[in-house]
């Protein structure tokens, strides 16, 4: 069935970019449609968890989902028994956010559709976006807000039930609850921030086996404490060059902490990584990458607490490393692997490998199916880094009409756009 009547807007992607960029139109009086397949419309992957153990990674204070009021979780996290100070529980931030969903739904002005668009083409003047219901929806203008896309399939079994290659899928979440059933060991391939959500539900589950976190450099991300921030001018800032943001970095954090002078980068991150030449963009994606995420994107105290005793306990190890074999049995996985530094090769038996590596990074390999046939036909196209799209400085998608793209899509031209407080601006922009 096709729609006669254009649209102002369609928005493909329900989680947190697209429920806001919907909600933002809404108060200004403009119609849309809002396209989710996932059945996490307004919370996205983030915020749909029903674990208690998974927690915001920065406290209330910063995650109002309005540019123009600050203050506004504060008042509802207030509500509910917490403090401005307190890293709640992200189900709850979940709900906060399909409030505001279903308020804009509520006025009249969104329209909820739950189901994969499939294709989009340019349409006269508009768009068309042909859904997998068989509902073809023309709209004035796109939105693309896909949030992050699953990691890429690790290079090895491929076939095999005990790889779970979706770490926020139903087969992740099958692996926890028999591996909580069993007691069996368990690797996980990655050690960042999707590592530690996949430790939490394994503790909270029960399980009581043995934990294998194993990257290439076995990094993990440090946890908040307080300290004393220290903001510097722009100017301060060492300009298009790594290596001298690094030594200033290092340099700035002997005098102030690292904390602080990581968090003073804050505010300038966007511009600093914008004047950085495509080269040492590149440069700073493949070798310091892996040390900013760790002391930028941190995690909250209690969650560090909690790692730091499951590695006093033994059931948690991490591991700089690479795999060197798998081999699958009826009983499991049987895996090689050499430790950072050392010729010697370990193995280890797993009931499960679970795939934490973090986010697709290269957005020509993406699964998502409109996302793919919009490069496939030309209507979209990767950024020079091949990270995510190619937008312009108001995020409008590079070679096509009246399009946007939101959130980790843009992450090529603006870096610092995962996080709340930078993505509600972009949606209010949007």
């Amino acid at each position: 069935m096709t729609s006669d009547r254009f649209l102002p807007v369609a928005i493909v992607g329900g989680g947190f970019s697209g429920a806001m960029v919907a909600a933002n139109l809404a108060r200004k009086g403009i119609h849309s449609v809002l396209v989710e397949s996932a059945g996490r419309a307004g919370q996205g992957v983030a915020y749909s968890t029903g674990e208690p153990a998974h927690v915001l990674n920065v406290r209330a204070e910063v995650m109002s989902a309005w540019a123009d009021d600050l203050e506004h979780f504060v008042r509802v996290a207030e509500t509910e028994g917490n403090t401005r100070r307190d890293f709640v529980q992200r189900r709850q931030f979940g709900r906060y956010l399909r409030g505001l969903l279903d308020d804009a739904i509520a006025s009249g002005r969104v329209r909820l559709v739950e189901t994969q668009a499939t294709h989009a083409e340019p349409d006269g003047e508009g768009w068309a976006i042909s859904l997998d219901n068989g509902e073809t929806l023309r709209a004035s203008s796109l939105v693309l807000a896909l949030g992050n896309q699953p990691p890429e399939p690790l290079p090895f079994g491929r076939e095999s039930s005990r790889v779970v290659n979706n770490p926020w899928g139903a087969e992740a979440l099958a692996a926890v609850e028999n591996l909580a059933e069993t007691n069996e060991d368990v690797l996980l391939v990655g050690t960042g921030l999707t590592m530690v959500d996949a430790v939490l539900s394994l503790d909270a589950a029960g399980h009581r086996g043995r934990i294998v976190g194993l990257s290439r450099r076995g990094l993990i991300p440090r946890g908040h404490t307080d300290f004393t921030p220290a903001p510097v001018d722009e100017a301060e800032v060492p300009q298009g060059n790594v290596r001298a943001l690094w030594r200033w970095l290092r340099q700035r954090g002997a005098e102030v902490g690292w904390r602080a002078a990581v968090d003073s980068l804050r505010p300038h991150s966007q511009r600093v990584w914008q004047g950085l030449p495509a080269g040492e963009q590149r440069r700073f994606v493949r070798h310091a990458r892996p040390w900013w995420d760790v002391h930028r994107h941190r995690i909250a105290p209690e969650v560090a607490q909690r790692l730091h005793e499951l590695v006093a306990e033994g059931r948690l190890e991490i591991v700089a490393g690479r795999i060197q074999s798998t081999v699958e049995d009826e009983a499991g996985l049987t895996v090689a692997y050499r430790r950072r530094g050392r010729s010697g090769v370990k193995q280890g038996r797993f009931a499960y490998i679970i795939n934490c590596t973090g986010p697709l990074g290269t957005i020509s390999r993406t699964r998502d199916p409109m996302l793919k046939r919009m490069l496939d036909d030309g209507l979209a196209r990767p950024d020079q880094l091949g990270i995510a799209l190619d937008v312009d400085e108001r995020s409008r998608i590079a070679g096509a009409e009246r399009a946007w793209a939101m959130g980790p899509l843009t992450k090529g031209r603006y870096w610092e756009i995962m996080a709340v407080p930078d993505i509600r601006g972009q949606a209010a922009a949007v």
